[in-house]
């Protein structure tokens, strides 16, 4: 038996990279999953290829949209027959000093970690509440520690974990868990496009920061989805409100 058998759990903006490697995890572990991403047609491939024994699908959604998610979340309920968990993943950067930043390059990157996160959580908690039961997890980083050249992306990182310990608060009477994980520099496509606009090899970019923690290594998604998949397991229900840092020792 795996640990999620039984158990339905939505990954947003898990098309690909981090939310791609956590979904097949889940889906490994037993979990019917639905990929939630803006691109439904990459949602319905990635869902396809994940196998395990229970049912997977992909949902086309705007998590900056209320009507989206809540359409979204519906389908999830209808299709899957419930909802046990949700991994806050979706994000995008947007990345330049503060004098280049643009309001879009802003507004952009809160909308999709921040707000991303609060209109799932809120479409989620109805079903937790009324089952007692629930997990979720939002996606932070190393960044919310500051990061030059990311003063959007730094500070909704920031913000994802005060929004993790208040749902904590919150939540946590009605049986629901509410943890974030920070990754740090994980060797995924939006990492490797952050080398190109760099004008740096992508090798050398990863081994670059390999160098700069104590396990001389780059993360991958498998990384994340271990910690992930612990996190949203029984095993962990005494565990609510932290962060937990992935990160090969750099935050030492």
């Amino acid at each position: 038996m795996g640990r999620y058998d039984g158990r339905v759990a939505i990954i947003t903006g898990a098309a690909r990279g981090i939310g791609a490697g956590t979904a097949k995890r889940f889906a490994e572990e037993g979990a019917a999953v639905a990929i939630f991403d803006i691109n439904e047609e990459q949602a319905a491939g990635t869902a396809a290829g994940l196998g395990g024994a229970a049912k997977s699908i992909g949902v086309g959604v705007d998590v900056t949209d209320s009507a989206s998610v809540d359409a979204g979340v519906a389908r999830v309920l209808d299709e899957l027959g419930g909802l046990h968990v949700i991994i806050n993943n979706a994000g995008i950067t947007r990345d330049n000093l503060l004098f280049k930043l643009s309001e879009d390059d802003w507004d952009a990157v809160m909308n999709v970690h921040l707000k991303g996160a609060f209109l799932m959580s809120r479409a989620a908690q109805k079903t937790f509440v009324e089952q007692k039961y629930g997990k979720i997890l939002n996606l932070s980083s190393v960044s919310a520690n500051g990061n030059r050249g990311q003063a959007n992306y730094s500070a909704a990182k920031a913000g994802v974990q005060g929004f993790t310990r208040t749902l904590a608060l919150e939540l946590g009477p009605f049986g629901v868990n509410v943890n974030a994980i920070a990754p740090g520099f994980i060797a995924t496509e939006m990492t490797d496009d952050t080398a190109r606009r760099l004008k740096i090899d992508v090798e050398e970019f990863r081994k670059l920061n390999a160098e700069a923690n104590p396990v001389r290594r780059v993360g991958f998604p498998e990384d994340i989805a271990a910690a992930a998949a612990f996190l949203c397991s029984d095993e962990a229900s005494y565990i609510t409100g932290q962060t937990l840092y992935v990160d090969g020792g750099a935050k030492i």
